[in-house]
């Protein structure tokens, strides 16, 4: 009985934890993710944190709608340039800035250092199929235009929930499957309704659903 007990925790351990990560090849394996990279990467640094973002993203909005954060450790898969990590780690206790590409990566504790912002963010790699996250790491998840780059969701989700802590949420922003000024095309995007579905799936159940604070994007928290 303790063999077998070793071994189903020893799996769940193996499924939550970031795994090696895949040649650059594979992270453009996805519509979505050969769409980016159609940009080179200052390109991308410079759609990412272009001023004029802000307008239709609404950082400081977006943050204050996940609630309270004291105390809490946050996890941003797909982080990118850090763009909600960095004034996320204000608050929380500490930021784990998640992506599948390491120049990102290297452009957050870049800017750490520089700026000497973000002491409490720690950078991590991992392949495009894993959150990168141990067993109950994280008391929110955060996924910002960035799920629908994700192949395989369902089990990706169960992967996930796997990392997220007692009462962790799990907050998805993506954009509307309608044409917007910015965003990948229509056809790569996902519905609100199929990204509730693959939640539902994966054994979440959905908190709450917002698609009027942001114009051109939904929120949905789940647990």
């Amino acid at each position: 009985m303790i063999k077998d007990l070793f071994s189903v925790t020893t799996t769940t351990l193996i499924a939550c934890a970031a795994l090696p990560p895949k040649p650059a090849a594979a992270a453009q394996d996805s519509a979505a993710n050969q769409y980016m990279h159609q940009a080179d990467f200052d390109q991308l640094v410079a759609r990412f944190e272009d001023p004029a973002r802000a307008e239709w993203q609404k950082p400081e909005k977006t943050i204050a709608s996940l609630g309270p954060l004291d105390g809490k450790t946050v996890a941003d898969i797909g982080t990118g340039t850090g763009y909600f990590a960095f004034p996320i780690a204000k608050q929380a206790a500490k930021v784990i800035a998640i992506d599948i590409d390491q120049r990102f990566l290297d452009y957050i504790d870049q800017k750490k250092q520089t700026q000497k912002i973000g002491g409490n963010i720690e950078t991590r790699l991992t392949a495009p199929d894993s959150p990168g996250l141990k067993v109950r790491e994280a008391d929110m998840v955060l996924i910002v235009d960035t799920y629908h780059h994700i192949e395989g969701r369902v089990e990706y989700l169960e992967k996930l929930k796997k990392c997220l802590r007692k009462d962790g949420v799990l907050v998805i922003i993506d954009f509307k499957k309608v044409k917007t000024p910015p965003g990948p095309p229509v056809e790569i995007r996902l519905a609100e309704e199929q990204v509730k579905s693959e939640l539902k799936s994966a054994g979440f159940t959905i908190v709450s659903t917002d698609r009027e604070m942001l114009p051109y994007q939904y929120i949905i928290k789940a647990r």
